[in-house]
Parts: structure tokens; C-alpha cells; sequence
């Protein structure tokens, strides 16, 4: 789980170091105070985009870095994988440049955003508040069923199956193309793969030829410059060059060591640099006379242009069309002797028709199998969430096969007594969203290991009683996991157990943000402020007390 998080030079925040508690930590601050710049502090060292413009004005670069313990074996497994070690705490850091350009490292050594990003993804689940659109894709919707159902591996065998099939399912097509139409496509075929193969591309042919461009454009510049600095180094000029006075200065030194104290360390130390020196000489002498002729310049942009005009006229990059040329020669290859394998193919086809039913069919029946397991777990955490009300269906429509099975499967939802359940965005609210999203992400968190959820946010359209409840339900998910969560709700911050402040605050030159954590007394004082909007209001400091007193309560 996340134990501390460490911020240099992020927008607003210049520094701050932020320690959390193994269960419920709740963020709370001012409008604009930089509570969601923290989060994308999170969602930058965790491996998402990242952009110049959080780079803090004046500042060369912004660095997070976030400490991990209690590493889940999933992650640990992919550390192993990608090479990096682990002994019980990781270290994530992401330094973004105030020129655009990001590094990241993972225990201290360079890892690509990518590595990052996926180590990442078995250590933080993060809710946005923005987040709740998902629900209103009835594609979203079924992934929502599938991830509970556990379909993941099985889903992946399937959708390898099924682009087997689609793909035998093109050739089939084009073998059956009428006579005329074969001969014409085996025509321009032919023709393509010929005019191509001509000119005997090499894959990432086109980068090189661009480098060895440059490097033949300057090879004077390039070459003047080595032998300069080879003449410097070890020149011919024994009273000049740096290796002859460097060797002298080393022998005086070496002459005096016995009368005068540590200069023998002295001319030890240059005769170290001197054999580094020697060292840099003869790797430049390597280089000296390696030079591009006129000539040799001349083939090179004539292989360019004949790569651009490739490229030109076939509209795809050197290796993409080098990738072409392959599949060119599989189809021709393949019409050519279409007579003889079109009957194999087309039985194959047909087994694999088979198995793909098969198979989506199996999916399907453990979609419905769980469908109904998950509308009872989502449902009874409606209602705690103050919606006794709700009734929640999957609704199962056979649809025509493909990659995601044969089911086209929406969440209906009705949340008056009464109402017949109608598509969750026609009649859901803002604050209803929330809650099922909610409801969902605690539900779904039963079926992996993610030790850390992140709840920015989810306030959104609730209040009073649903506010207290959601606080509630956030607090019972902390007893399994370590949950952050922003919020702007007292009823919500009443039931953590860490509570930080994010404040900002001015000179006459700079704003900065800090984050604090609250002792008993500041977060009465931090709630009344929620409640009313004046921190030192004593009817809001009774209310904010009361919360405090009660927040292990059950209603």
C-alpha cells in the first residue's frame, strides 16, 4: 500500500511530503487549493501523461516519488519479469522536465512509463469523478460483469480463436473471388510485389539511412572537429598537447613526492587521468578517416529518395510496407493455388465456426450465471447507500457474434417503487451515479489483490443522510484496503482515520499549496469550515464534533 508520497515542484506544491495510514485517508481543502493536482500527482507516478504545464513556474522539473509496502505477489511477479528487484518496500519516482520530456524509475533504476504503468496497475485502483461515464457504455457495462465473472483468461483464449477464424474467413472470401477478378488481383499482386521487392528494403532501413545521412552531411565538420581534438589530446606538438603536459606535470610531481608531503598522491592521480587521456586519444584515432565520400553521400540520399517515393506512392511507411510485402506474398501464394486449398480452408472455417459458438456460448452462460450474483451484491450496497429502493438487472439481448461474444449486455436500473428498470443514463442522477460506481468498485475489489483505492471526489450530487452513509461505506472498505479519498462532504472526512488539509497560501510573489495532517482539534475546526464556510462557527463546530464522536457508529 502506499506509505508516503513525496512532491517537488508540482504546479502550486513546492514541496511536500505526505505520509498515509494503512486505512481511511481523507484530503479536504479550499476550492482550488490543489486537491486535484495532487491526484495527478498520483496518476503521474503511477505511469499516466504527464504535460510541461504542471511543472511549477521558474522550476526545471517536477519530481514525485511514491514509497510502497506490503507489495502484492502479482507485483512482485511482474517486477521479477522486467528485471527489477524487490525486498518487501518499492520505490516509484517521475520526474517531468519543464521542457516536455519524463523519465521514470522504479527502485531507483530507469524504467519506460509503460513498465511503470503496469507494476502500477496492481498497486492503486483510482475512482475519478469523472469516472461514472463509464457506466453509461453498455460495452463498459458488460467488462463491469465480465471482471466480476473472472472471464479474463477465458475471454483472451476466445478472442484469439475468434481472430483466427476472421482472418481464414478473408482468405476464404478472396479465394472465391470469380475467375476474372483472381486473375486481375494476381495481376496487381504481382506487379506490387515486384515493383517493391526491387528495391530490397531492410526493416528500420529508413531510420538508418537518415542517421548515416546526418552523420555524411557533417563528416567534415565532424572530422575537423576529431582532428582537433585529437591534436589536442596527443598531437604532434609534445609541448602542446595535453598528454605531454600532463606526463611532465606528473614526472615533477613525482620528482619532488619524497621531500614534500602528499604530492606523491598527486602525481598518482595524474598519471590516472593521463591513461584515461591516452584512452580518449586512440578511441578518436579509431575514428579519424572514417569519413563519406562524395560518393558514398551521393548513394545514400539516392536510397532516401527512393524510400520517400515508395512511401509516397504507396502511402505507408518503409516497415509498414515491408509488412505489406509479406502479406502481398501470402495472398498471391494463396490465390495461385486457391483450386487446391480452398476446400481445406473452408472445412477449417467451418470447425472453427463451431468452436467460436462453442465457446461464446460458454461466456455467455457464465455471464448469466453471475449477472445474477452481482445484482444481489450491487443492490445490498444500494441500499445501505440510501437507496432502498433500487432495482438493478442485467438485461441479456442475443446479438450477432463477435470478439466479446454473442451478448449484447446492459445494466438497467430503477430507483422509485414502481418503475419498470429503463437504461442507467436515461433516469440515473449525478448523485445516484456515484453511489453505483461506488457500489460497483467495492463489489468488484472482492475479486482482486489491489491494496490501495483512490476515491477522488465521489461526492458528487449527494448529501446529507447519502453522505453520511457513503462516509460509512468508504470507512468499512478501509478495514480490507487503504482508501484515499478527496472530498468536499464533512460527513465524508468525519469517518477517516487520517485527515490532511490541502491549503493554500500567498505571498507577494508566489502561491504555494501544503498538505497538512490534522490533529482532533484542526479537524473540527477543518469541517466546521465544510459545513458553514466559517471554521470558528460554534454551531458548526458542535455539528462537526458530533460527526467526530459518531463516526464509528452504525445507522
Amino acid at each position: 500500500m502506499l506509505k508516503e508520497l513525496d512532491i517537488e515542484n508540482l504546479a502550486v506544491i513546492e514541496k511536500a511530503t505526505i505520509s498515509f495510514c494503512d486505512k481511511f485517508n481523507v484530503f479536504s481543502g479550499e476550492t482550488g487549493a490543489g486537491k486535484s493536482i495532487l491526484v495527478g500527482g498520483i496518476n503521474a507516478v503511477l505511469g499516466g501523461r504527464t504535460d510541461r504545464s504542471i511543472v511549477r513556474t521558474g522550476e526545471s522539473k517536477a519530481v514525485i516519488s511514491a514509497l510502497f509496502d506490503e507489495i502484492p505477489e502479482a507485483v512482485s511477479k511482474k517486477l521479477e519479469d522486467n528485471g527489477f528487484a524487490c525486498d518487501g518496500e518499492l520505490l516509484l519516482q517521475r520526474e517531468i522536465s519543464a521542457d516536455g520530456k519524463s523519465s521514470a524509475r522504479i527502485n531507483g533504476r530507469i524504467a519506460t512509463a509503460a513498465v511503470l504503468k503496469e507494476i502500477a496497475s496492481g498497486l492503486i485502483d483510482i475512482h475519478g469523478q469523472h469516472d461514472t461515464t463509464i457506466l453509461m457504455s453498455i460495452e463498459n457495462q458488460r467488462r463491469i460483469l465480465d471482471s466480476y465473472a473472472g472471464l479474463e483468461d477465458r475471454l483472451n483464449d476466445y478472442r484469439s480463436l475468434f481472430h483466427e477464424f476472421s482472418q481464414l474467413s478473408r482468405t476464404v472470401k478472396n479465394l472465391q473471388l470469380q475467375a476474372a477478378e483472381k486473375e486481375k488481383r494476381i495481376s496487381e499482386l504481382t506487379e506490387r510485389i515486384e515493383d517493391v521487392s526491387k528495391f530490397d528494403l531492410q526493416p528500420n532501413e529508413e531510420d538508418d539511412i537518415t542517421r548515416r545521412l546526418e552523420a555524411a552531411r557533417n563528416s567534415e565538420h565532424i572530422q575537423t572537429s576529431l582532428s582537433s581534438a585529437y591534436n589536442s589530446i596527443s598531437g604532434f606538438d609534445d609541448d602542446e598537447n595535453a598528454v605531454s603536459l600532463i606526463r611532465n606535470a606528473a614526472l615533477k610531481l613525482e620528482g619532488i613526492s619524497s621531500v614534500a608531503k602528499d604530492i606523491g598522491e598527486l602525481s598518482e592521480r595524474l598519471s590516472e587521468i593521463l591513461i584515461d587521456l591516452e584512452d580518449i586519444g586512440s578511441e578518436i584515432a579509431k575514428q579519424l578517416g572514417d569519413g563519406y565520400s562524395a560518393e558514398s553521400l551521393s548513394q545514400l540520399e539516392a536510397r532516401k529518395s527512393d524510400i520517400l517515393m515508395l512511401k509516397r506512392h504507396y502511402g505507408m511507411d518503409a516497415d509498414t510496407l515491408l509488412r505489406e510485402l509479406e502479406s502481398w506474398k501470402r495472398e498471391l501464394n494463396d490465390l495461385k493455388n486457391s483450386d487446391d486449398v480452398l476446400e481445406q480452408l473452408t472445412e477449417r472455417r467451418r470447425q472453427l465456426a463451431e468452436e467460436v459458438k462453442e465457446k461464446a456460448q460458454e461466456i455467455s452462460d457464465i455471464r448469466k450465471q453471475y449477472a445474477e450474483k452481482l445484482v444481489g451484491e450491487i443492490t445490498k450496497e444500494l441500499e445501505f447507500l440510501d437507496m432502498p429502493n433500487v432495482k438493478f438487472v442485467f438485461d441479456f439481448q442475443r446479438d450477432k457474434i463477435t470478439a466479446a461474444g454473442m451478448d449484447s449486455v446492459e445494466m438497467l436500473i430503477s430507483v422509485n417503487k414502481g418503475e419498470e428498470p429503463r437504461p442507467m443514463h436515461k433516469i440515473a442522477s449525478g448523485g445516484e451515479l456515484s453511489r453505483i460506481m461506488l457500489a460497483i468498485k467495492n463489489v468488484l475489489a472482492s475479486s482482486d489483490d489491489i491494496p490501495t483505492m483512490i476515491f477522488d471526489e465521489i461526492d458528487t450530487g449527494i448529501s446529507g443522510r447519502a453522505a453520511r452513509k457513503v462516509g460509512i461505506k468508504l470507512s468499512e472498505i478501509a478495514q480490507k484496503r487503504q482508501v484515499l479519498c478527496v472530498t468536499h462532504l464533512a460527513q465524508i472526512a468525519a469517518n477517516a482515520d487520517r485527515h490532511l488539509l490541502i491549503e493554500k497560501r500567498s505571498d507577494d510573489k508566489r502561491t504555494y499549496t501544503g498538505v497538512k495532517s490534522l490533529d482532533y482539534e484542526e479537524r473540527k475546526h477543518e469541517l466546521a469550515r465544510i459545513i458553514s464556510g466559517d471554521p470558528d462557527s460554534e454551531a458548526a463546530m458542535q455539528s462537526a464534533e458530533e460527526l467526530l464522536n459518531r463516526k464509528t457508529d452504525t445507522i
